[in-house]
């Protein structure tokens, strides 16, 4: 008997692949409407604009910006434009929505500019655990992009993995 260790795990061709690679780590600033707002609920439209022109935008330079409302305002669509129109000579990015949202936005950039052909006909583990919150829809966004070229998906770690998809 050798006393030789064998790693089947290496030697079995399985690629690991680790979302938290792909999740977004730039700054995201948030631009909120509602300071901008009369009584923070009502857009008045010459005090929104004066108000936006008074804006310090170089704060927000190559920073991702979430643009959103946290007052229980109706804003009209026009608003959001204008803001973009201020935001986007500085702005790295423009995402509408809150910080989450836009994470979750640059996070699923991150999965679509994934080259498939590298993971073609290869056998996938999909890691599971991690430090970074990477939610179901980006293990779900992983599963979609690859499906078609892998030779099998499983979810997990290499030692010990669920099987998700195997090409037939």
């Amino acid at each position: 008997m050798s006393d030789e260790i064998i790693n089947k795990v290496a030697a079995s061709g399985l690629i690991s692949l680790n979302l938290e690679d792909y999740y977004p780590r730039q700054e995201i600033a948030v631009f909120d409407l509602k300071p901008h707002l009369f009584r923070e609920l009502i857009l008045k439209e010459k005090e929104f604009r004066v108000a936006l022109q008074q804006t310090d935008w170089l704060q927000y330079q190559h920073k991702v910006v979430a643009v959103t409302c946290t007052a229980d305002a109706i804003i009209p669509m026009w608003a959001y434009m204008l803001v973009a129109v201020y935001l986007e000579p500085v702005a790295k990015d423009i995402i509408f929505g809150d910080e989450a949202a836009a994470r979750k936005q640059l996070f699923l950039k991150n999965i679509d500019a994934i080259d498939v052909q590298e993971y073609a006909d290869k056998r996938l583990v999909i890691k599971g655990c991690g430090d970074l919150p990477v939610g179901e829809f980006a293990y779900m966004e992983i599963t979609k992009k690859l499906r078609s070229v892998a030779k099998s998906i499983m979810y997990g770690e290499p030692c010990s993995t669920v099987p998700i998809y195997k090409k037939k």
